[in-house]
């Protein structure tokens, strides 16, 4: 049983002027995305093919969508391969086809999975038994690293905003108790520190996984059409966690030095955890089952990355694995078990219903599968050779310096609109400029995207914690800023040192 909430649900909540700017964005949207398609359409583009003059129209307007959000998301990722099919760019089983990509069903695997973990209160479980470890205390610096460290794993399996949501309260709570009991001297700093730490580690830890945003999946599988190149999860993993585990020091350090907590030490703050913990009582025979299947995953997971190392890429054990159980396939299993494993026989009751299982994000399934399939016409119209060329003749097509302006332009894009739009748009861009040598490019492209921590309406998660009241909109942007700049120059180092150019 999870403990009482001390908070009403987190609501995304902006300012009056944020909700009037997001407002006329989407109304200018409407009549722009619509306007740029007959112009595009209309104009004479003697370089182009049809098929191109008329997928650039398509990917004018869309893009335009994706940047005002206009509609729904969703909606726009499904419109997008419609209008190719009602313009004669490509034929239904054509436009349709990556919605059938492998990636896909690994995406829906990752979902029902952590709907499962959050049905039965696993996460929520694993938050309380690491804040009541002894090492952490009633030290404010331990409990804020701690916390934010949660926020970091945790979303490194589910999303980014189900793990915000889910450890938002608890942030809350702790900051309410530390009110209550006494902390007169608490620096109202530490207060936001808690909160955007809560949001900002969120963010950073779904880049670690494959599955821990979905513009991790986005860049994979235009990497994967484009340069050939599949890029399995052990080793996603391999050159990724390094890059986390370094922008969330960064993160509680800069956050540790500027939001003090104003106290050596917090009085009462443990006990209240010891107590929240207690509240979940013995694990349920639907968590056990949940745990299981979950552990089965992720062993599937890694499994080909461990016989790689021990027995090389060319043995036919590793081989022979990674092509029965690629990691699409791991994740229908572990989705599979939750449907087995019982919780009561006698009544046909199981791990995980049928029904809460649909209730996973479809929604990001729809967007990601019409980027995908925009992105593969881009290439196969030409229309990436031709914008390729003309975009080379401005931005150096090779070196550290195309890497940094697109990492850049990745991040700004996902501050207004969202990462997953952000990754859709730039990511092909990148691929169309650099051809075959820019892979190291596309994987930074692909994680920056997932940055964008300064304003509220960036992501999700920052509209959460924005929500407490605790975050003033002045400390969002000057620490989100630092966060960006610094994020763009890791994940650079990490995608240019730590992962083969080949």
């Amino acid at each position: 049983m999870d403990p009482p909430q001390t908070t009403a649900p987190p609501k995304e909540m902006t300012s009056t002027g944020e909700t009037r700017f997001d407002y006329h964005r989407k109304r200018i949207g409407l009549i722009l995305a619509p306007t740029i398609f007959f112009a595009i359409l209309i104009s004479p583009f003697p370089g182009l093919n049809t098929e191109a003059h008329k997928l650039a129209a398509v990917m004018g307007c869309i893009m335009c969508l994706w940047i005002t959000e206009a509609l729904p998301l969703a909606v726009t990722g499904l419109l997008g391969p419609a209008l190719t099919i009602l313009i004669g760019v490509a034929p239904a089983s054509k436009a349709f086809s990556p919605f059938a990509d492998p990636i896909m069903f690994l995406f829906i695997g990752a979902l029902v999975l952590a709907r499962a973990l959050s049905l039965h209160g696993l996460d929520r479980r694993f938050a309380y038994h690491v804040l009541t470890h002894r090492w952490v205390g009633n030290s404010p610096s331990r409990i804020l690293f701690t916390y934010g460290g949660i926020c970091c794993f945790i979303s490194m399996w589910i999303s980014n905003t189900a793990t915000t949501a889910m450890m938002f309260p608890i942030g809350v709570a702790i900051i309410r108790t530390l009110q209550s009991t006494g902390e007169n001297r608490l620096n109202p700093s530490y207060a936001s520190a808690m909160m955007l730490i809560c949001a900002f580690a969120a963010s950073i830890g779904g880049l670690a996984t494959p599955i821990g945003t979905p513009t991790n999946l986005i860049g994979l599988g235009f990497i994967n059409r484009q340069f050939g190149r599949q890029i399995p999860f052990f080793e996603w993993m391999e050159f990724s966690v390094p890059i986390v585990i370094v922008l969330f020091l960064l993160l509680f350090l800069y956050l540790k030095l500027l939001c003090p907590a104003g106290v050596k030490q917090f009085s009462g703050i443990y006990t209240y955890l010891v107590a929240q913990r207690d509240r979940l009582g013995e694990l349920t025979s639907g968590g056990r089952n949940t745990l299981i299947a979950f552990c089965i995953t992720v062993i599937l997971w890694i499994t080909p990355g461990f016989l790689a190392l021990g027995l090389g890429t060319d043995h036919p054990l590793t081989s022979t694995f990674s092509k029965l159980i690629p990691e699409s396939v791991a994740a229908i299993i572990g989705t599979c078990i939750l449907f087995i494993l019982p919780i009561n026989w006698k009544r046909q009751e199981f791990t995980l219903p049928l029904k809460s299982a649909l209730e996973i994000d479809w929604g990001i399934l729809a967007m990601y599968g019409g980027g995908i399939s925009l992105g593969q016409m881009v290439f196969d119209t030409k229309l990436a050779e031709a914008v390729g060329t003309g975009i080379s003749s401005l931005i150096p097509s090779t070196g550290y310096g195309t890497i940094a302006i697109f990492s850049a332009l990745a991040t700004l894009t996902s501050e207004f609109t969202s990462n997953v739009a952000s990754a859709n748009m730039v990511v092909p861009i990148v691929i169309m400029v650099t051809g075959s040598t820019g892979i190291q490019a596309a994987i930074a492209t692909t994680m920056t995207a997932s940055l964008g921590f300064m304003l509220p309406i960036s992501t999700p998660p920052n509209a959460i914690v924005y929500s407490s009241g605790l975050v003033p909109i002045t400390h969002m942007m000057k620490y989100g800023i630092f966060l960006d700049i610094i994020g763009i120059i890791v994940i650079i180092t990490g995608a240019i040192f730590l992962f083969p150019s080949q």
